[in-house]
């Protein structure tokens, strides 16, 4: 997947909560205490993210965006 943000970080997801619209997913990194992300449930069922999950979080603005690889 393409993006145009500069800022990685490698995390971990540490839960997932879903909603019937938007998710709310938390993850561990090394770099920061802890980070969340509000994504569609569609996005969260299509990457398949469940909690233990390895992901590369780009933050580009006020969002942080989870990227499976």
């Amino acid at each position: 997947m393409k993006h145009g943000a500069r800022n990685n970080i490698t995390a971990k997801v540490k839960s997932v909560k879903k909603g019937d619209v938007m998710s709310l997913v938390k993850f561990d990194s090394i770099s920061a205490q802890e980070m969340a992300s509000v994504l569609t449930s569609e996005s969260v069922e299509e990457m398949n993210l469940k909690a233990g999950d390895q992901v590369r979080l780009v933050i580009k603005a006020i969002h942080v965006l989870p990227v499976k690889e």
